[in-house]
């Protein structure tokens, strides 16, 4: 290989955001770099994987919460949140989303980028993952009287709990139970998250498996934003990690769903409270499995029909939903969904009851056979186009530093394979979208192609429980209580102990002076204020900022 670690594929400039995109490959593992090349000292990291669960026992969210529980060498039980009090960060944080893990960072000071980026490379490649630190946030059994081996026993874990709550949410079982329905073989089948049913079901020694595969260099895409050079980044990642990898052949890349011939009916439950009573609490919801989302003109298209079916009230599909007597409102999944593989697209309504599932799907597939014959205004598609390509243009900074959204728009292109300099340089599959519209039957082919003649459809119709809570609870019950009958003595002991030694882990003070900081002394003495030019507008004093707004003036 050459003298320099990293291999420039690429570079193409993409005016509208100001910058320059660098794409470069790691010569020995073949990890990937993406660098925003930009004038701007908020400078941002991330380190990403594609983590494909093939269970639902939530490895990848455990595996997230546990690498941050100290590494090889800040081994410190929390060294993000430490790091908090020790740095001038403007973000930091760590997602598992349903097929990858993110470490994103960002920082205007450069000791303080590098001191974090230091971090964060040792938490991602060399945790510690103690076996202790997996019982803390993923799950293990205690007795409820931690030192009484003839208490009953109970579940708990951070991730354990966490998930517990969220399945508690009417929408994130609905959410789940579509995802299942529509992908019946690929990773999206599964809970990401993780299903407490499942969650205790995982083991340590797969947790530090799945790490050793996953959180690969081979199997990783690094991102940098602003105005530090890529080639520093690139010799601080090979330092701090890559040198110590070769290349490890795996590929984690996800196949195309198997396609359904004809529609699926799933019918399904969910825990209602028994004093609220059932009738019209139940969800009735159509899904659809449309294209890839690397296709940036399939997924812009498919973006633009469900603007045009469900944006307003005046939209052909959500004026059904609303003013329709089967259900009370639109369901709270309606739209499409483009983080994943293949894309997916879903309507129906919530407050209905399961005997309007058939009449609901009439009245959603009448909609679209309406518009499939007689099209849409043009000022309608207009205007539906206009508002996609103010949020696909748009980059705020409510959530994430300006780099850090780019990198978020990005991201899930990348690590799938796709063209990540497409994902962020959108204008030309505007314009062709936008050319596309002259034709007529541009709109209703669109409705048929995905919607009508896909075979792909599943009709869910989840209803109220009222004793599902109850049932589950049972079952949890009595697997603790086989649990709990199957142990000797010995493990009994074993419980306990384990127990006090999560106590003594939990109230050991780490020394924060392990990790690195910034001191008064690397603060700069002055304030950059971005500098305007003053440009009256029709007589009214004005002053003007050049910022990378992605062509929208504000």
């Amino acid at each position: 290989m050459s003298g320099q670690p990293f291999r420039l594929l690429r570079q193409e400039r993409v005016g509208a955001l100001n910058l320059t995109v660098e794409e470069y490959l790691h010569e020995v593992t073949q990890a990937r770099h993406f660098h925003l090349a930009a004038q701007d000292d908020n400078n941002a990291f991330l380190v990403a994987f594609l983590t494909v669960p093939q269970d639902s026992t939530g490895v990848a969210h455990i595996l997230e919460h546990t690498a941050l529980c100290g590494s090889e060498h800040y081994p410190v039980r929390d060294p993000f949140f430490l790091m908090l009090r020790r740095s001038l960060n403007t973000f930091m944080n760590a997602m598992t989303a349903a097929d990858w893990t993110a470490y994103p960072f960002a920082s205007c000071n450069r000791k303080d980028f590098n001191n974090l980026l230091d971090v964060y490379l040792d938490a991602a490649f060399f945790p510690k993952l103690a076996e202790l630190d997996f019982l803390q946030e993923g799950h293990r059994v205690e007795f409820s009287d931690p030192e009484d081996p003839d208490a009953p026993l109970e579940f708990k874990g951070v991730v354990y709990n966490e998930m517990k709550g969220a399945m508690s949410s009417p929408v994130s079982t609905l959410w789940q139970a579509l995802s299942a329905s529509l992908y019946p073989t690929t990773t999206y089948h599964h809970n990401s998250g993780g299903d407490p049913r499942h969650i205790p079901d995982l083991t340590w020694e797969q947790l530090t498996a799945f790490h050793a595969r996953h959180y690969h260099p081979s199997n990783a895409v690094f991102f940098t934003y602003g105005n530090i050079p890529a080639a520093e980044h690139q010799a601080r990642i090979q330092d701090k990690a890559l040198s110590r990898f070769e290349h490890l052949p795996v590929d984690f890349s996800i196949p195309d769903e198997q396609r359904y011939q004809e529609p699926v009916t799933v019918e399904t439950d969910y825990a209602v409270d028994p004093a609220e009573g059932t009738e019209r609490k139940t969800h009735i919801v159509l899904g659809w499995l449309l294209g890839k989302m690397t296709d940036i003109d399939a997924a812009l298209a498919a973006n633009f029909l469900g603007q045009l079916l469900l944006d307003n009230s005046a939209s052909p599909l959500r004026k059904a939903l609303e003013t329709t007597d089967l259900g009370d409102s639109p369901s709270p999944l309606c739209g499409v969904e483009d983080s994943m593989h293949e894309m997916l697209f879903a309507c129906g309504l919530e407050g209905s009851d399961p005997q309007h599932a058939e009449a609901t799907e009439q009245l959603i597939l009448n909609v679209l056979r309406g518009v499939a014959e007689q099209g849409v205004p043009r000022e309608m598609a207009d205007a539906v186009l206009h508002q996609l390509e103010l949020s696909r243009r748009e980059v705020g900074g409510d959530r994430f530093p300006y780099g850090l959204q780019l990198m978020f728009n990005a991201l899930p292109v990348a690590i799938h394979g796709g063209d990540a300099v497409e994902a962020l340089a959108i204008d030309a599959a505007i314009e062709r979208l936008r050319a596309k519209l002259d034709d007529p039957a541009f709109i209703p082919g669109l409705v048929r192609d995905l919607l009508l003649d896909n075979p792909h459809r599943v009709r869910l119709t989840m209803r109220p429980d009222p004793e599902l809570a109850r049932r589950q609870e049972q079952s949890e019950q009595e697997r603790l209580t086989a649990m709990r009958q199957a142990l000797a003595q010995q493990g009994r002991e074993r419980i306990i102990e384990q127990a006090k030694a999560l106590e003594a882990r939990q109230a050991l003070e780490d020394d924060p002076e392990i990790l690195p900081r910034v001191g008064i002394e690397d603060v700069a003495p002055e304030l950059r204020i971005p500098e305007g030019h003053a440009e009256p507008i029709a007589g009214i004093p004005a002053t003007w900022f050049d910022r990378p707004t992605n062509g929208l003036v504000y």
